[in-house]
């Protein structure tokens, strides 16, 4: 689905770059199959563009479903890796081939609407969604641009075997409190799930940490950047620290704030102490493919790649929580993708009536049953839960954050691709111990000067 290493990718992409949106709420009469779409006449053939292969057949039963109650209309659905995708999407603007509906994300369409490439979605019908998700579809001049699809939060997965070798009970992870001062309970659990080659484990003497055969906390792809979604958002969230000041539509970013600043110095002591690898270890690797191997303990990512982890090839694969944090909450970045129009399509009447049902219980309920991702739909929340209970996994701990109300929505504003192309280096440069995280403060500044602040 998305992950903050692609994320940073996607924003620093060239043609026709990216951002976010916002306001707008719940709403009305969840439409059918048949839809309303205005009331437009609809027919003919809508092709539909998504990135996700893991979802193609939950969306495939939704085209079924659509087209038996709208026999006059047939959707095409093709599916591509996300790199390609983007470079199709973007290149099919520019050419007249874009399709005329396809899966969209927030590091990407204030740009979109920038250039005028999104059709807007007012006279659409919209469903109940979960707290927020719809605000960030609506962009600066008040019209709607997408209607959701489906959400994500962040936890923690974590090897079994690795915690039965060390002692550590599963139910140990669930009460975990951290601070960026000594990092609490969790860094001690953290280099104690660390082991270097002979052995030692980092809470031991002797440890080396130029050789550590097990990380206690995997880093999933690098800095993480502007926006750091599965590497550290979910620890400067629960400080009480904002991206912006304002969101959707902040004006400019908070990156100079101590709160932050004190976290990225705290997670580049982590790789100072040898308990989490550097950015030059994991640039181009799979955060997933290493937890496979058996190298990482613990590793924080999304609720998209749930059915990813869990099929992994002999690793017993548990979930907890991401730690409680000096505010006494937990928290994680909450990210929704949207389906969006293409202003240049040839056939706008019938891909309305197929985006209003794919922004319907309808749809996600069918979505939800597959167990794959977590629909924006309440009622496809609680089918998605249950289908993925039904595999043997436990989604409270990504779930526990819309309970809890501890989400905080990802930054929408303008200039994405010139914030990504700043703080990356940034970033990187504190992970990897070259600048301390004082110098964030002068990154922020130029993030700012670009946003026009």
């Amino acid at each position: 689905m998305r992950t903050s290493s692609k994320l940073a990718a996607a924003a620093s992409a060239v043609a026709l770059s990216m951002t976010l949106v916002a306001c707008g709420g719940g709403g009305a009469t969840s439409p059918s199959a048949a839809g309303s779409a205005a009331g437009e006449a609809a027919s003919g053939t809508v092709t539909y563009w998504l990135w996700d292969a893991n979802q193609l057949p939950a969306y495939k039963a939704c085209a079924d479903a659509f087209t038996a109650a709208n026999p006059n209309i047939k959707v095409e659905i093709t599916q591509a890796g996300w790199d390609d995708y983007w470079t199709k999407v973007t290149n099919g603007f520019v050419a007249g081939t874009a399709p005329d509906v396809f899966t969209d994300h927030l590091s990407r369409y204030p740009e979109f609407i920038q250039n005028q490439q999104l059709e807007p979605l007012d006279d659409l019908k919209l469903d109940t969604y979960q707290k927020g998700l719809a605000d960030l579809w609506v962009g600066q001049d008040g019209k709607r641009y997408g209607l959701p699809k489906d959400f994500d939060t962040v936890a923690i997965f974590y090897n079994k075997k690795v915690l039965a070798d060390a002692g550590v009970k599963e139910a140990d992870l669930a009460s975990m409190t951290w601070n960026y001062d000594d990092g609490g309970s969790y860094e001690k659990m953290i280099a104690h799930l660390t082991v270097d080659a002979n052995g030692k484990r980092g809470d031991e003497a002797g440890f080396d940490k130029t050789k550590v055969k097990v990380y206690g906390l995997g880093l999933d792809g690098g800095s993480g950047g502007a926006y750091g979604q599965t590497q550290w958002s979910m620890y400067t969230g629960s400080t009480g620290w904002q991206f912006t000041d304002k969101n959707p539509w902040g004006t400019k970013y908070n990156y100079n704030d101590e709160k932050f600043q004190k976290t990225q110095a705290w997670m580049a002591k982590l790789i100072d102490k040898g308990y989490m690898p550097s950015v030059a270890a994991v640039t181009g690797q799979s955060s997933l493919d290493i937890f496979g191997a058996g190298k990482y303990a613990m590793v924080t990512q999304g609720s998209w790649m749930i059915g990813s982890f869990y099929g992994l090839k002999g690793i017993e694969v548990g979930v907890a929580p991401t730690p409680v944090g000096p505010t006494g909450k937990r928290s994680s970045m909450y990210n929704g993708l949207a389906d969006s129009i293409w202003v240049g399509s040839k056939n706008k009447p019938a891909a309305k009536k197929w985006v209003e049902f794919l922004g319907s219980a309808a749809c996600q309920d069918i979505v939800g049953e597959k167990g794959v991702v977590f629909p924006a739909v309440p009622s496809g929340t609680d089918k998605a839960a249950a289908a993925f209970k039904a595999k043997g996994v436990d989604t409270d701990a990504f779930l526990v954050h819309i309970k809890d109300g501890t989400t905080f929505l990802f930054p929408i504003t303008d200039k994405a691709s010139q914030v990504v192309n700043i703080m990356s280096p940034a970033m990187d440069s504190v992970y990897n111990g070259k600048e301390p995280a004082t110098s964030l403060t002068k990154a922020n500044d130029e993030v700012n000067a670009a946003l026009g602040g």
